[in-house]
């Protein structure tokens, strides 16, 4: 049912039924207590969780699209991609929100150029910050005073900041065309709030048994120990229904050019014992040489495996879960410079190795998830 919490069993009868905690479905979940002592179903619980969709379904009328960005394991660059995800859609024109649901470790702020910026209430509501006209951000980081601050907060609270976020965030008069949704790694609290919190935004789609997230980027790296916790976000997004847009195989392989890297002599044991002296930088020696004897070199890109891929890898992954996988997004310096100086990697290293990747997961979102208006004008 449409009114199921997104954590509940297979075959939940929903909250309000009659039966609620009592069903032979209701066994071992984590809401039948509350279920079973009327909890939900009350006058005055129905009334605010009717005020709650409201609130929701008109904070996210003119937003387009939601795009989540999941994976089950941290480290894998969901921030990242999420940041350089929305900073190319803006680029592009779009009108961009990045929400960084990231509660615990915000990084968002950072990576988008806006740190220890502050929001400012109206009485529209949470004005986002702004990296550029085009793509505004709400993040927990522009409400802490210090930005080394720990967040050290349980569930219910988590909870209703998600809900203040997608509620009291005005995103601006003309709306969105995207919202990327940057979670942390898990299927826990933030993911199942964001879930439920967005089929009730967006009734029409809960009432056809879809989700009222538009659908999810799932993030991995090659490893097995990667992929087999996303495998448990993929799961997750099948149990509540969220289109997954497609796999991102992130740090597939490190690209550069050969000119960039740096070069080091080894250090060799002392006297035959076990110290070692410390490793000589001999880049500018060896980018002579090769200056002088075989200059063509320079220009070459040299890659190499950083992660050792597993199996068939995330493509043979995305395969067994039939959903689309968008591409490898190789380890790119310059993108990870993009992140550390907070500017949209497309434009400033526009011939760096992973811009071409990265604008064709773009180009399969778009695809994906046209803006209607954008389809309008192509009629017209």
């Amino acid at each position: 049912m449409s009114e199921a919490p997104a954590n509940a069993n297979e075959g939940c009868v929903g909250p309000t039924s009659a039966n609620a905690g009592k069903s032979s479905a209701c066994a071992g979940c984590p809401n039948q207590s509350a279920c079973s002592s009327g909890t939900f179903s009350s006058p005055a619980a129905i009334a605010a969780k009717e005020k709650e969709r409201s609130e929701l379904q008109n904070a996210l009328s003119n937003v387009s699209h939601v795009v989540l960005v999941l994976s089950g394991k941290g480290g894998v660059g969901k921030s990242t991609v999420s940041t350089q995800i929305a900073q190319a859609l803006s680029s592009r024109g779009y009108s961009v929100g990045l929400l960084d649901l990231d509660i615990c470790g915000p990084s968002v702020p950072r990576m988008a150029g806006v740190l220890q910026r502050t929001v400012h209430q109206s009485q529209s509501g949470w004005e986002p910050v702004y990296a550029n006209p085009n793509l505004g951000i709400m993040s927990i980081s522009f409400l802490l005073e210090e930005s080394d601050a720990a967040v050290v907060w349980r569930g219910p609270r988590k909870n209703g900041l998600i809900k203040q976020f997608l509620v009291e965030t005005d995103w601006g008069v003309g709306g969105l065309d995207y919202l990327i949704v940057d979670t942390p790694p898990g299927t826990s609290d933030e993911h199942i709030s964001i879930v439920q919190f967005l089929n009730d935004a967006r009734p029409m789609l809960s009432a056809q048994g879809a989700s009222g997230a538009s659908g999810a980027i799932v993030v991995t790296t090659p490893e097995e120990v990667s992929m087999a916790d996303v495998r448990k976000e993929l799961n997750f997004c099948k149990k509540t229904k969220v289109p997954v847009l497609g796999v991102v195989e992130n740090m597939s392989g490190l690209q550069m050019r050969l000119a960039d890297l740096k070069f080091m002599k080894d250090g060799t044991a002392k006297n035959g014992s076990n110290e070692s002296s410390e490793s000589e930088d001999c880049t500018q020696q060896v980018l002579s040489i090769l200056k002088e004897k075989c200059p063509e070199v320079l220009s070459m890109m040299v890659a190499t495996d950083v992660f050792p891929s597993s199996g068939l890898g995330p493509k043979g992954m995305a395969s067994q879960y039939n959903v689309p996988y968008l591409g490898k997004l190789p380890l790119d310096p310059n993108l990870l410079k993009a992140c550390e100086e907070g500017v949209a990697f497309v434009e400033k290293y526009s011939s760096s190795p992973a811009v071409k990747p990265l604008n064709d997961i773009v180009d399969k979102l778009i695809l994906a998830l046209p803006v209607e208006e954008e389809q309008d004008d192509m009629q017209e």
